[in-house]
């Protein structure tokens, strides 16, 4: 069974970091596109970073590239988001999602995605 676990959100003034982390089971994270995606109060699911199976390709949101940056560790078999220089609008519930290719799938498909955890908490204050 494919199971998601995110952890690391919390309070953080603007400016400041967070990094978050996705334990997989039931899979092997580097067998498969992994992302991040996040949900604004009120809005919808946004795609935000992915990397592809291999590792060697990632892409970013706009507004977060040169913040964010996506990782993962193979013998942890977990998914990382290091989250830097925050503003307030990064505030969100932030998920990770298996994708079911090992290329990294279009933002749109990425947000349909089945497999996805709990989500985490992430809140910036101004």
């Amino acid at each position: 069974e494919v199971q998601l676990v995110e952890s690391g959100g919390g309070l953080v003034q603007t400016g400041g970091s967070l990094r978050l982390s996705c334990a997989a089971s039931g899979f092997v994270v580097s067998d498969y596109s992994m992302s991040w995606v996040r949900q604004a109060p009120g809005k919808g699911l946004e795609w935000v970073s992915s990397m592809n199976a291999g590792g060697a390709v990632t892409n970013y949101l706009s507004s977060v590239e040169g913040r964010f940056t996506i990782s993962r560790s193979n013998a942890e078999n977990t998914l990382y988001l290091q989250m830097d220089s925050l503003l307030p609008e990064d505030t969100a519930v932030y998920y990770c999602a298996k994708s079911s290719t090992r290329y990294i799938p279009s933002p749109k498909v990425v947000v349909t995605e089945p497999h996805r955890g709990q989500g985490t908490q992430v809140t910036v204050s101004s």
